[in-house]
């Protein structure tokens, strides 16, 4: 007599129409097809949100292909029959309430059958010969037949990884040289007009620049992230042209000037004194690679302060190593988030030089979270001036807010 294989679950576990699609799908298996098990393994947890189970679903999943005794999952003993307690000290000592719930959810992903025995327990029935006539537990068959469908799913999971991280390094990138590239025009006095065209200064450019970077989402797909690279590298490649046409014409000018100043030297009675000698205190010497600037005295480390307000740095021309570094940088975002001089020279008398522009990189940090960078300094500046600001707590609430950023990343 052939053995009935069971259809539906034991107890109260409902049968649903899934269900029966599963183990029609089970059935197509070719007996002769091989699967590596910790291959297409591998490839559901890579596809893992596609499918549509949890990493704890996926833990017992593991624990039980690992009572399958080959690595190649093929032939008709498919089927593993662990007992709660023995799957639950392989899936790490999982409470049995959990392991259930993810057993089911194993099962309602298509992953395993659910073969039950009449009685509900797990064991397996062996002929005279001591071969494994019927078998009662979990069935691995949908693994088999669905092998090219879960590698398909990872590698379309894995391909669309890879172009998130292309976009999101174009974007970095795309940040990091507008950013340095604004510092310059500012401080060589670059205009931005070209033949009466063109944004007015250098601080409608940040504004350009910023509103594009604060539209950028925490979380984000590649969808949503390529039209804003698409809108930076734009935008760099305009401010690099701006950079290279004041080149060309310094150069223009530079040459013209050089030709006057030729004509005007040739005279050879005029008086040319090649080397000038500007005087010193006997002794006295200059000083080519200062040492950078210590830390300054009641401050706290740089390195907190780049930790808690790493946007500053996009804004240095060389990087930001030192205090020398970081004041200069400051020197140059100040402007550009609308501090007026009076406002800073008040922020700077009432808490220090060092502490306003620590403040500063603070205010950038905040991006939008800020209406008015002016307004905002004044207000801190006045605290300060009453002894009821400090900057510690507001750089801990920045370094404690950037690492909740990166735990919902």
């Amino acid at each position: 007599m052939e053995p009935h294989t069971s259809t539906t679950p034991f107890g109260r576990r409902s049968l649903t129409l899934a269900h029966v699609a599963n183990q029609a799908i089970a059935k197509t298996r070719l007996p002769e097809k091989v699967v590596h098990k910790w291959k297409v393994f591998r490839a559901i947890c890579t596809a893992k949100a596609r499918i549509g189970v949890s990493e704890r679903a996926l833990a017992v999943l593991d624990a039980l292909l690992s009572f399958h005794p080959e690595t190649a999952l093929t032939g008709d003993a498919l089927i593993v029959f662990p007992s709660n307690q023995q799957l639950s000290l392989r899936a790490h000592g999982m409470a049995p309430a959990t392991l259930r719930r993810h057993l089911a959810s194993l099962v309602d992903a298509g992953l395993i059958v659910r073969r039950d025995s009449p009685n509900g327990k797990r064991y397996a029935r062996k002929d005279r010969e001591g071969e494994v006539e019927i078998a009662f537990g979990f069935d691995l068959s949908p693994l088999v037949v669905r092998s090219e469908e879960f590698e398909a799913l990872a590698e379309e999971v894995s391909a669309e990884a890879r172009a998130l991280k292309l976009v999101r390094e174009r974007i970095t990138l795309c940040r990091r040289d507008i950013a340095k590239m604004i510092a310059t025009g500012i401080e060589e006095s670059v205009p931005t007009r070209q033949a009466g065209q063109g944004l007015a200064n250098w601080d409608e450019v940040h504004t350009l620049y910023r509103g594009i970077v604060e539209r950028i989402p925490r979380t984000a797909m590649r969808d949503e992230l390529a039209p804003i690279a698409d809108e930076l590298s734009m935008l760099a490649d305009e401010v690099l042209t701006l950079l290279e046409t004041h080149i060309k014409s310094e150069n223009l000018s530079g040459n013209e000037s050089q030709t006057e100043r030729h004509i005007q030297n040739s005279n050879p009675d005029s008086l040319i004194e090649l080397e000038r000698g500007f005087p010193k205190k006997q002794g006295a010497t200059v000083e080519a690679n200062p040492e950078p600037r210590r830390m300054p005295e009641g401050s706290y480390p740089l390195g907190m302060i780049l930790d808690a307000c790493p946007d500053i740095v996009d804004y240095a021309k060389g990087g930001i190593s030192n205090w020398r570094d970081f004041m200069a940088t400051t020197a140059v975002v100040r402007p550009m988030l609308g501090v007026s001089p009076s406002a800073w020279e008040q922020a700077q008398a009432a808490m220090g030089e060092v502490q306003a522009a620590i403040a500063v990189a603070a205010i950038l940090q905040k991006g939008t979270a800020i209406n008015s960078a002016g307004g905002y300094l004044r207000e801190l500046t006045r605290k300060a001036e009453a002894a009821e600001f400090s900057i510690g707590p507001m750089l801990m609430a920045l370094i404690g807010a950037r690492k909740r950023d990166k735990k919902t990343a």
